[in-house]
This record gives structure tokens, C-alpha cells and sequence, in this order.
């Protein structure tokens, strides 16, 4: 029963955050609707007992789009007097919001410990590999089956993110702010700046 109420709850709510994302004028709501739908869909996987579907779900996107709802904050011309304004007019709704994704989370878990939903009767040769979770069995097939392949995807992200630096880095023409490491090597200790902490009424003995 708690499960049947669970998923239709953060079904209903999915589809209504996912309405909001393209319904809402303001970028920043849409983005926060987004947020909304990827932690309710973080729940119906743990429902069908992907656990490790659902942390992708909030580690990667919801991180993902945090990162995307910063930058929206940094280039619009936002005014900040309005911001607060608005902020203390909403703040009951979010109080209310944060109240029932709390209770969604307590009502998750609940139905996560009752046992996942049954998607389907499974095969009598694959009841002793569903005894271990999901996250366990990712790892192990990813770390020897596929390794190779995991690494490959490593190498070339890495070769993509190197590239990436080397193609948008521009040497700076300013010989301002540029450091010379042999010079700071070189530097004797009468030429550095001291700091010192002379007493009231007396003065620096050079």
C-alpha cells in the first residue's frame, strides 16, 4: 500500500515539475522546477530498487543543474533589493516545499525498507545475482568485464578536458601579475620585506 501511495505521488509530481519547466517564465523557476522533477525521479528509481540510478540522478544532474542555476545567477543583471524582497514574500512557500520533500524522503525510505516494487517474476538462474545490491553489481561488472573500456573512456576525457585548457588559454601580454621563479629563488633574505609589530609611541629601527 505505502509503496502504490509513494509512486504515485512522486509520479504525479514529476509530470506536474516537468509542466512547470516549460510553462515557467522565469529561467531561474524553470531550473528550480528541474531540480524538483529529478529528486522525485531520484524516487521512483528507488522505488524499483535502482539505488544507484537515483544517486546518479542527484549527485550528477541535480549537481549539474546547481552549477547551470549559478551561472544564470551570475550573468543576469539581477537586482539584489528586489531578490531580497522577493525572497521574504516566498518564504512560506519555501518552508512548505522543503516540508514535503522531507516527507517525500521519510516516505521513500519507508517504502525502499517494505521492498522494492516487483517489476516482473525473474528467472530461477538469476535469483543468486539479484542477492547483491545494484551498486555492487555495477562495480563488479564495470571493474572486469569492461574495464578496458572504462579506462579508455577516462584516457579520452582527460585528453578532452587537456585540450580544452590548452585551446581556450590566452598568455597574458601584461607582464603584470607574471611570476620569474629563478629570481624568487635567488632573492637573498636583506632584500625581502619584514614584517614587524613595533610598540606605541616607537618607531621602525632600520
Amino acid at each position: 500500500m505505502i509503496q502504490t501511495f509513494a509512486f504515485y505521488m512522486f509520479a504525479i509530481i514529476v509530470i506536474a515539475s516537468a509542466v512547470m519547466v516549460i510553462t515557467a517564465r522565469n529561467p531561474v523557476h524553470s531550473v528550480l522546477w528541474l531540480i524538483l522533477a529529478f529528486f522525485n525521479a531520484a524516487g521512483l528509481m528507488v522505488l524499483v530498487g535502482a539505488e544507484f540510478i537515483a544517486m546518479l540522478l542527484v549527485i550528477v544532474y541535480v549537481g549539474a543543474v546547481a552549477v547551470l542555476f549559478l551561472f544564470v545567477v551570475m550573468m543576469l543583471d539581477i537586482d539584489v533589493a528586489a531578490m531580497r524582497a522577493g525572497f521574504i514574500k516566498n518564504f512560506p512557500l519555501g518552508i512548505v516545499v522543503a516540508l514535503v520533500l522531507l516527507a517525500e524522503l521519510v516516505l521513500g525510505i519507508g517504502a525502499y525498507n517494505v521492498g522494492a516494487i516487483e517489476l516482473g517474476t525473474p528467472a530461477a538462474a538469476d535469483a543468486p545475482a539479484m542477492a547483491e545490491s545494484n551498486t555492487a553489481a555495477i562495480g563488479a561488472l564495470l571493474y572486469t568485464r569492461y574495464i578496458f573500456l572504462f579506462e579508455a573512456a577516462g584516457i579520452v576525457l582527460l585528453v578532452a578536458m587537456i585540450g580544452a585548457i590548452v585551446l581556450t588559454h590566452r598568455p597574458s601580454k601584461s607582464k603584470r601579475g607574471q611570476q620569474d621563479i629563478g629570481k624568487q629563488v635567488r632573492r637573498r633574505p636583506d632584500e625581502a620585506t619584514i614584517m614587524k609589530q613595533p610598540e606605541v609611541g616607537k618607531g621602525i629601527e632600520l
